[in-house]
């Protein structure tokens, strides 16, 4: 049984029974293999509970343990009654732990923020680092996951910043939307407490010992780190803009982001995180209800721009190849300023026509009138007097001899006259032959320019959608998103060929040169 296979149908066990809840118990499985918490956001009722009593399922010897938080709720029903045995023979204040959030795999918390601070200040050591302090002793706890719940969010002035913090994954959770679900729900008489996972399904404790050395073992490659690092600079500066509604995501958040998405890569069996896993971010990233949607355009959007585009640096290159290109036209062309006639604006909209005052009213022509104007084809033209009135409409084209003068059909008959023009300064080019050594570092420059395309350009044909079947197979992200990386991928094989035809382009600038 292979990993994916394993971890797919714990998952498909886990949804038995619970209806339009299938993200939030794939991000709930996720972050408790990840080490990490989940925070459901939702009204009572919408299986919030439900979710985190089936989650114990997945692991053998799963060990559950549930509270109800309210502003009078004592450490001693979280953490267990302080042992008077302990405290009567050895002067000891400790708890008996086992039958209480310390002994329990999964841990369900609903209402937290109503938990006084000595349950808060417990919890923040038992989140980040799974330990808890026992009387003078730090216990290890061997918790999976703690999912925590409420209706509402922690109000900004209770204190309740860094509990909240320590909740990597936030999911808001709604009621059932879909009325065919709705009538499955209502009439469906199956336990759905019941015990749905076979043992030989469930994941065992010696399995996380070795998936969480491998976890770590996950390569993190360039167009990732890319991509989170153009996702971290763009949150920085909306939260310049908008300190009351910033982001706030900091260095600690990061580094578990990372633990999460190589999770994600590990249990769909690949070596190396890839753009797919990185649609799971926005729910790292909110505080608020309303910042989702805006977390989930900025991540889409940074990777149908950024993605492989980045990782192939496309940018620099197209950068190297403006300079080269430079180099090539300084060396090779030798400027020579000449004189020629222009015409010359007359009221800045019009063209002043010579000696055409005894066949035509109007000696003037729009200045953009006449430039759309070619030599083959004629065009209908207004001409006007000094006033601006139109006085003609005639048929005209441009001379092909002279480019300041025009050629009007009036009657069947043909006039050519000339445009009022000023001498005008124009830069001319004589070429000259590059030296043979400047000729062969050329031809060395853009020989590995090229070949770096090319290879570019082999990475893009291995990677696109067809040569990755996992793209649109991701365990834990929607496949429909793969749309945008797959769009990437195209583009960045169209700069890929744009910029080889530049390769080429250049190379004939300097070589057709006599």
């Amino acid at each position: 049984m292979t990993r994916k296979y394993k971890i797919s149908e714990i998952l498909q066990r886990l949804q038995q029974g619970v209806y339009e809840k299938e993200e939030a118990t794939k991000l709930s499985l996720l972050a408790a293999l990840a080490g990490e918490s989940i925070f459901l956001l939702g009204p009572p009722g919408v299986a919030k509970s439900l979710i985190a009593r089936k989650l114990k399922f997945a692991f053998r010897d799963g060990r559950s343990f549930e509270y109800l938080m309210n502003r009078f709720s004592t450490p001693d029903e979280i953490f267990g009654p302080v042992s008077i045995k302990k405290l009567k023979d050895e002067d000891k204040y400790e708890r008996l732990t086992d039958k209480y959030l310390p002994g329990a795999n999964v841990v369900f918390l609903d209402e937290i923020w109503k938990a006084g601070p000595a349950i808060q200040n417990a919890l923040l050591t038992v989140l980040n680092e799974k330990i808890y302090r026992n009387g003078e002793q730090e216990i290890k706890v061997n918790i999976k996951a703690i999912i925590s719940a409420s209706n509402e969010l922690p109000g900004h002035s209770e204190g309740l910043t860094a509990l909240w913090d320590r909740f990597l994954v936030r999911y808001m959770i709604t009621e059932i939307r879909s009325s065919t679900h709705f009538v499955d729900m209502i009439v469906d008489t199956a336990d759905v407490y019941e015990d749905s996972v076979e043992e030989s399904l469930k994941v065992g404790e010696e399995e996380l010992i070795v998936w969480d050395i491998a976890i770590n073992s996950i390569e993190v490659p360039a167009e990732v780190l890319n991509v989170i690092q153009v996702i971290k600079y763009r949150l920085d500066e909306y939260d310049k803009e908008n300190p009351e509604s910033a982001f706030q995501v900091y260095d600690r958040r990061w580094k578990k982001i990372i633990r999460l998405l190589r999770t994600s890569a590990f249990l769909n069996e690949r070596k190396a995180i890839d753009l797919m896993d990185c649609f799971l971010i926005p729910h790292c990233l909110w505080n608020r209800p309303e910042q989702f949607e805006l977390s989930r355009e900025i991540v889409a959007e940074i990777i149908r721009k950024h993605g492989y585009s980045m990782a192939m640096n496309l940018t620099p290159l197209k950068a190297e190849l403006r300079d080269f290109e430079e180099d090539v036209r300084k060396e090779t062309q030798i400027p020579n300023i000449v004189l020629i006639d222009k015409p010359r604006p007359v009221d800045k909209e019009y063209y002043e026509i010579l000696n055409m005052e005894q066949y035509f009213d109007g000696n003037r022509i729009k200045r953009g009138e006449f430039d759309r104007l070619g030599i083959d084809e004629e065009n209908t033209v207004n001409l006007f007097d000094a006033n601006g009135n139109l006085t003609n409409r005639v048929k005209a084209r441009k001379s092909e001899e002279n480019p300041n003068a025009i050629i009007i059909n009036y009657n069947a008959r043909l006039f050519t006259f000339l445009l009022l023009t000023d001498k005008a300064e124009k830069t001319e080019y004589i070429y000259k032959k590059p030296h043979p050594l400047v000729h062969q570092f050329w031809n060395e420059k853009a020989n590995q320019l090229r070949q770096y395309m090319l290879e570019q350009k082999e990475f893009t044909r291995n990677s696109r959608p067809e040569a990755l079947p996992h793209l649109r197979n991701n365990l834990f992200v929607d496949p429909a998103l793969a749309d945008i990386v797959e769009t990437n991928l195209r583009e960045s094989s169209d700069i890929l060929d744009s910029l080889l035809i530049k390769v080429e382009k250049i190379k004939h600038l300097y070589e057709s040169i006599k």
